[in-house]
């Protein structure tokens, strides 16, 4: 059982701080950069001052569906024509 929980808490902590190229729900964010909102291809710029310490972002959308979106750099400030490229090249649609 106990290895259970430490898978969980694992998953967990992935999804608040994921990797580039990793989609989550926007409630989940927690660790500052650039994600592309898969819902319409916006880019969302996520700086370290947003988020609550110990705690996910400051901002929620809610939905009828989970607002995913992709990770595409942890730098919050890349610039637009980079965060075109990185997020093209994850396959996702752009709209910035």
């Amino acid at each position: 059982m106990h290895d259970q929980t430490a898978a969980n808490q694992t998953t967990a902590a992935a999804q608040r701080c994921p990797r580039v190229g990793v989609s989550v729900p926007l409630d989940l964010i927690a660790s500052p950069g650039a994600y592309v909102c898969n819902w319409s291809g916006h880019l969302l710029r996520i700086p370290e001052a947003s988020l609550v310490p110990g705690g996910p972002l400051a901002l929620n959308m809610v939905g009828g569906r989970p607002l995913m979106v992709t990770k595409v750099s942890d730098d919050p400030d890349l610039p637009l024509s980079q965060a075109r490229g990185l997020a093209r090249g994850l396959g996702l649609s752009v709209d910035f």
